[in-house]
């Protein structure tokens, strides 16, 4: 009895522990883009995804976010003639959690880059670095809270009337390609507070793949082995239901938009996703449901060898599209 009861109190002690890690990261903020028409683009994201216009910069930036999200923007669009991912934000707490969290990535080897206020219309300052993959990634504490399009915060309507396309809720994640998974998983596990939900190990214990949480979400960004830096596989936005994801699809197909794979189920996060292309050949993702993941939740290991039922629990097997086309 005495040998369960001290069992049971270092387990306890171990989730105490573990839940100390987070270090105030709360949530993906936001992610700049690069495309290579913004009037075509903006058709894509506006029209058929269902994203929200709400301002422009001087530098030509079109500044997008979806409808239940109540900060100004999570989504920046940069014309350009090399599609893929600039960097993307992650919001903290507070200014004193952004100032130590920028304390410690220099002392630890990540030298950071203060972006001043305003450079990004209503956002406060950002403190960007670059992880081992070669990705740029940024964290800021303040930015304008306008709050839920359409929706008072008062006495709220269940939706707002006038959505379009696809009526994303919220930006979700990413998925990004490079080489360093061990280095990612240092940095953003070490210092930034987040945890392992998930990974693919191959068969000598190597990581293929990694799925970073810092909520109780299934991921707030992953990373996939590969042999290049810095390349970019998806953005990916939440849909409330299974029904809109099939819908989605059909938006997809009346407009002609070029399909990667979907409507299916992943076996990762477990998820109902369908892939799809924007007019510069950057993925999007929409999805909905899927796994949950608090910090006493052990890692889910999936094998290499399952990796096509993985990704695509239907098919299992992965296309050659899914795997090489990255911007």
């Amino acid at each position: 009895m005495k040998r369960w009861i001290n069992q049971i109190i270092k387990k306890r002690f171990n989730q105490k522990r573990i839940i100390k890690m987070r270090k105030g990261v709360m949530r993906p903020g936001h992610i700049q883009i690069r495309v290579l028409d913004m009037d075509v683009a903006l058709s894509h994201y506006c029209d058929l995804l269902g994203l929200i216009e709400v301002d422009r910069d001087e530098e030509g930036r079109v500044y997008l976010k979806c409808w239940t999200e109540v900060d100004k923007f999570s989504v920046v669009l940069r014309e350009t003639d090399e599609a893929g991912m600039d960097f993307t934000g992650y919001k903290v707490i507070d200014e004193s959690t952004l100032e130590a969290l920028e304390n410690e990535l220099n002392q630890k080897g990540y030298p950071t880059t203060e972006i001043p206020v305003g450079e990004l219309n209503g956002c406060g300052r950002r403190v960007r670095f670059k992880a081992p993959t070669g990705h740029s990634f940024e964290l800021f504490a303040t930015k304008e809270q306008p709050g839920k399009w359409g929706i008072s915060p008062r006495n709220p309507e269940a939706w707002p009337r006038g959505l379009k396309g696809m009526r994303p809720t919220r930006f979700d994640h990413c998925l990004l390609y490079g080489d360093d998974l061990e280095g990612n998983l240092s940095l953003f596990i070490d210092i930034l507070g987040f945890d392992l939900a998930e990974q693919v190990v191959d068969p000598e214990g190597n990581k293929a793949a990694i799925f970073l949480t810092c909520s109780s979400k299934a991921h707030d960004v992953a990373f996939i082995k590969h042999d290049e830096k810095d390349k970019f596989h998806h953005a990916s936005f939440w849909l409330e239901n299974w029904q809109d994801v099939l819908r989605a699809a059909d938006l997809i197909s009346m407009t002609d938009t070029p399909i990667d794979i979907g409507p299916t189920r992943h076996g990762l996060t477990h998820g109902q996703t369908i892939y799809f292309f924007d007019p510069s050949g950057n993925r999007n993702e929409v999805f909905c449901g899927g796994d949950y993941h608090y910090p006493d939740h052990p890692t889910v290991t999936w094998d290499a060898d399952e990796l096509g039922k993985a990704i695509f629990y239907h098919d299992r097997e992965l296309n050659e599209r899914f795997l090489t086309v990255l911007t």
